[in-house]
């Protein structure tokens, strides 16, 4: 398959052969014999394929990689297995941008409120509505990152309220918390746990049921 995108720059006029061969690691003569064979129907395929896939990374914003491309082609309706892709954008020196593994989502304000912990590190609870557990997460999204805040009762360990945006201001943690005080209504005090991020010490207003 190194032969063959060779062989696409080459009718292109991009690249000297001799070049390509030398930076792809393989020999001019083995090119050569390569060419000067008839093409299978497979290799004419993988051809078409390797033309679409390059066209499609051009187009694509944010250097796709695999799987992105995989689902790219299967919607132009283009059958062609993952293994098949990867081996075909690995010939092209296609590569996905790959995003860091991970974001800080734990930022401490400047002035936070001051929280005692009143759990102690005990996340169980003896009845619901009696101790919620919130948190910040995130994910990434073709459309770069997503931020999932979530509440969840520690009675059940259910998710009872959450909330999603592309920023993770205190809004998306309120949001979240609006959601399970509309879904619980809880009629006493819940104790309300979270890390000591700047969503969850700013000020805000109150928040009571509607």
């Amino acid at each position: 398959m190194i032969f063959a995108a060779i062989a696409d720059w080459a009718d292109a006029k991009e690249y000297p052969v001799e070049f390509m061969c030398v930076q792809l690691g393989v020999s001019t003569s083995g090119y050569y014999a390569w060419r000067s064979r008839p093409t299978s129907s497979h290799d004419r395929a993988d051809q078409t394929l390797l033309r679409l896939i390059g066209t499609l990374f051009e187009e694509l914003k944010g250097n796709p990689g695999v799987r992105r491309m995989h689902a790219a082609l299967a919607a132009l309706g283009h059958r062609a297995g993952r293994k098949r892709v990867w081996r075909l954008m690995k010939a092209a020196g296609l590569q996905g941008r790959h995003p860091r593994a991970w974001k800080r989502t734990t930022v401490a304000g400047d002035r936070p409120v001051p929280a005692p912990d009143l759990i102690g590190r005990d996340f169980t609870a003896k009845k619901p509505n009696q101790r919620w557990c919130g948190d910040i997460t995130y994910i990434k999204s073709w459309n770069g990152w997503v931020y999932l805040a979530t509440v969840i009762d520690l009675h059940s360990r259910r998710v009872v309220g959450w909330a999603v945006a592309d920023h993770m201001r205190t809004d998306l943690v309120t949001d979240a918390l609006k959601m399970a005080i509309t879904h619980r209504r809880p009629k006493g005090k819940v104790i309300f746990h979270s890390d000591r991020g700047t969503q969850y010490t700013s000020r805000g207003r109150p928040l009571l049921p509607t």
